[in-house]
């Protein structure tokens, strides 16, 4: 941001942390510039988005990212009476109020009218007064909130936090005039929308090499790594042919044993170490067991040790949204104080199949069977059966030759993944200067007046 000018004169804010403001800025705290706070309810709602027509409570996660998002939402039950006075509105400022810390005091600005569109109550609807815009209230609360976030906000544990309106309210910050507001607002949105659209192709090209990832995995698992091999037809329409020294077999036939586990009430944090915890769903997703992915179980709650988690289990999504259900990973080692959830199966191998090679057989051929046999109330969210799962008609090879293919995909795999994560990371870094810009702009840091 170097080639941004400094305003010509500043003065001292009184405030440690936000330091010189322009000169010409005036120092309030936030409450005068605002007509009203409030939050909504929280109804027992379906697990689904609303459909146009019907009513819908907006979820805390609406605000995620700095952008409203609509499709962020739960329908309303029709046996429900709607509270229409809670309806958005345009212009509308939007603050997570409890969240985790990475996220509480989110604050996004509503773009139009949705009425049907209810505020839940871990959101603050806040609205502007004469003083200042939306979107430069909703600026100034992103940034200086982050820091209030940081001093004030309260919680059980780090997992979710709360930060109350006095907090909010309280907020000192630095305003220029409403004109100026505008000048700043738009100059910074024609800088980050450069920034957002370089991200969007880097999150697309991330998006191609997970594609490039999983064809070869499809690949290597249905027609093995020699291409001169003899080939015989599996009998199976989508699946063509497999070379002709693999077995064909349903997936019953190579297992040991399937089962689920509970979900009993957590507390709202990961285990610490020596405590007992429950997976939750996402601790598959990717592919890659994820252990972070759990509930600490409370400490007056029994456990269940014949659900510990032991190495070289294989863990299927049983229930999850169609992109995530029948997701797989290995469990690498023995978790014996973490316990298996209800929305996972967990399948033993046979003596025929290795754990790695299964997993890499569900993910492949589960998500044809996600294709055709899901079941669910709505797209968010389906439902796999067992016998979705057992009845599965594979082709394998020898465990000699799946360790082989195993081995090749995991070299080949661990390059896209390596190309990934600096992609990923370059991201983080081109949404660190999006935040920056933002915050030198609106602490009057530098002056976008004639940037435009």
């Amino acid at each position: 941001m170097s080639h941004y000018k400094p305003y010509p004169a500043y003065k001292d804010s009184g405030v440690a942390w936000l330091g010189r403001v322009p000169e010409h800025w005036q120092l309030m705290p936030l409450k005068r510039l605002v007509r009203s706070i409030e939050q909504g309810w929280s109804p027992e709602c379906e697990a689904r988005p609303a459909e146009s027509g019907e009513w819908g409570v907006v979820k805390v996660g609406c605000v995620n990212g700095g952008r409203f998002r609509p499709e962020e939402n739960k329908a309303l039950p029709v046996s429900l009476e709607p509270r229409p006075e809670l309806g958005l509105c345009k212009g509308d400022v939007l603050v997570s109020r409890a969240n985790t810390r990475e996220l509480v005091g989110s604050c996004a600005v509503v773009p139009q009218d949705y009425p049907n569109l209810l505020l839940c109550d871990k959101i603050y609807r806040i609205r502007a007064g004469e003083w200042v815009t939306p979107k430069f209230l909703a600026a100034l609360i992103t940034v200086h909130g982050r820091r209030a976030v940081e001093i004030e906000a309260t919680g059980a544990s780090s997992s979710m936090l709360n930060i109350s309106q006095s907090v909010i309210l309280n907020l000192p910050v630095a305003l220029p005039e409403p004109a100026e507001q505008d000048q700043i607002m738009a100059a910074a949105s024609h800088e980050t929308a450069r920034i957002d659209a370089l991200v969007a192709k880097k999150t697309r090209f991330i998006e191609l090499l997970r594609e490039k990832r999983q064809a070869l995995i499809t690949h290597a698992v249905t027609k093995g790594l020699d291409p001169s091999v003899k080939m015989k037809d599996s009998g199976v329409k989508w699946l063509g042919e497999v070379p002709e020294h693999w077995e064909l077999a349903p997936l019953k036939r190579l297992i040991s044993s399937i089962a689920q586990g509970w979900s009993p009430e957590c507390e709202a944090r990961t285990p610490d170490s020596g405590e007992w915890g429950v997976v939750k769903v996402g601790c598959v997703n990717g592919g890659v067991f994820r252990p972070e992915e759990s509930k600490a179980l409370p400490a007056e709650m029994e456990a269940r040790p014949e659900l510990g988690l032991r190495k070289g289990d294989v863990l299927v999504s049983r229930a999850n949204t169609r992109e995530l259900v029948g997701s797989c990973a290995v469990v690498p080692k023995d978790y014996p104080h973490l316990l298996l959830c209800d929305k996972l199966y967990r399948i033993g191998c046979g003596a025929r199949v290795t754990p790695d090679f299964l997993a890499a057989l569900i993910t492949v051929y589960g998500r044809r069977a996600v294709e055709i046999e899901a079941t669910g109330a709505s797209s968010s969210m389906v439902n796999i059966a067992q016998s979705v799962i057992l009845d599965l008609f594979v082709a394998i090879p020898s465990k000699q030759e799946q360790d082989v293919i195993m081995d090749r995909i995991s070299v080949t795999t661990a390059r896209i993944e390596s190309l990934c994560a600096k992609t990923e990371r370059s991201i983080e870094l081109l949404k660190e200067r999006r935040s920056a810009l933002i915050t030198a702009a609106v602490t009057g840091q530098i002056d976008l007046r004639e940037a435009v």
